[in-house]
């Protein structure tokens, strides 16, 4: 018989990332070798950690990969960012590549052709494709709220733009007017602006404003029917710059973020003797359970720090605009600029088995000349979850 005799990753293996479904590189080595040539196209649309790609990439082949996974995407990204740098250790030429969300396309749907009276018809089925993920209800006779939850009522946030600080005074006004004290706002973008400060002032005024984000799976008709999709909460991050002449450091100082796990009650008393890691307040912890049914928990994130498992920084964030191919009206392809920026890792540091560290400053960056420049900084928490600052900068 025709048998291929591939050695599992062994658990010591610099290649080995942990995740589920790793395969070996040999393996992909040998499939990639006897199916292509040096220069051709290598897909793979469930790419896990990432093993396809890596493997492509050393064999000088061109690449696409996809995955529905956020932790799958993040660890793909990391792993390929250090095929990267070792080819660049080895003299080897090696690809820039992009990461991009297909979540932004999705949403193209609901804001083409709005002629007509359809904006109305698509706004509504937008929010109620939101709340049906959020497993919320939809109420009527309010300006700013979409519906309620738990006791919460929801805001569902614009499609193509930030939501803004002015949105939340209205938001607020209206919970004032009506008494209500809790609300969750929903959006696929929040304004720089809105920092953990500007949200207690609105707090300690009498209503409670959560902010969450909108996953790109709201899109995914399954995930939603199988109550799949989960939507996480704003993190904040502070950074500090120091500029000397043409060049720059950047050093992270801070980052805040206020993950929960809603059912955390519903699971301790579902817990047998035993433990399990969960999320509550912010914090990562192992709860425990003993056979007398005593819970004791222990924080597992003492510090900020132990939060972040990649950052990276694009010093020169809106020079490289996104620019998609679509057929025009005499059906001849042409470019058009889709209103967003790619961002660029021009300096990065991340955790690796073999390096679990991170540094939190940066190397100088030079620019070539004088002005006013925007600078993004990103940071990719343990849970796969992307948190963005952009600052801006004159030289």
């Amino acid at each position: 018989p025709d048998v291929w005799e591939i050695n599992f990753i062994n658990s010591q293996a610099l290649e080995r990332l942990n995740y589920p479904t790793q395969k070996p590189e040999s393996l992909l080595e040998r499939i990639i070798k006897a199916s292509s040539n040096e220069g051709d196209l290598i897909a793979d649309f469930f790419c896990g950690s990432g093993t396809t790609a890596a493997v492509a990439e050393k064999l000088g082949r061109k690449w696409i990969t996809t995955d529905l996974g956020r932790f799958s995407v993040h660890t793909a990204r990391k792993r390929l960012i250090g095929v990267q740098r070792e080819m660049q250790a080895s003299g080897k030429d090696f690809r820039a590549f992009e990461l991009l969300n297909l979540g932004k396309y999705e949403r193209q749907f609901f804001m083409d052709d709005l002629t007509n009276g359809k904006r109305k018809a698509k706004e509504d089925l937008y929010v109620e494709l939101i709340l049906e993920a959020y497993k919320a209800k939809r109420i009527e006779g309010h300006n700013t709220l979409h519906g309620s939850k738990a006791g919460r009522f929801v805001h569902v946030g614009p499609l193509d733009v930030p939501v803004t600080q002015s949105r939340l005074v209205d938001i607020f006004e209206e919970c004032r007017q009506n008494l209500y004290t809790q609300v969750d706002v929903l959006g696929f973008e929040f304004e720089m602006g809105l920092t953990p400060q500007f949200i207690q002032e609105l707090k300690e005024k009498g209503v409670s404003i959560t902010l969450k984000y909108i996953p790109k799976d709201v899109f995914d008709k399954r995930a939603v029917e199988k109550g799949q999709v989960k939507f996480f909460d704003v993190a904040y991050l502070n950074t500090k710059e120091k500029i000397k002449g043409k060049s720059i450091t950047i050093e992270l100082t801070d980052f805040v973020t206020h993950n929960t796990q809603d059912d955390i009650e519903e699971l301790q008393q579902s817990m047998r003797a035993g433990s399990k890691v969960v999320i509550e307040g912010g914090q990562i912890i192992k709860v425990e359970k003993d056979k007398n049914g005593i819970i004791t928990k222990t924080i597992l994130t003492n510090n900020w720090h132990d939060w972040i498992d990649y950052w990276a920084i694009d010093f020169n964030y809106k020079d490289k605009q996104e620019i998609i191919k679509v057929k025009n009206d005499k059906g001849e392809t042409e470019e058009k600029w889709t209103g967003n920026y790619l961002f660029e890792n021009e300096w990065q540091s991340f955790r690796t088995k073999k390096n679990p560290t991170l540094e939190f400053t940066s190397i100088a960056h030079e620019y070539k000349k004088p002005g006013k420049y925007k600078v993004m900084v990103k940071v990719v928490d343990i849970l796969g979850i992307d948190t963005s600052k952009i600052i801006e900068i004159k030289i």
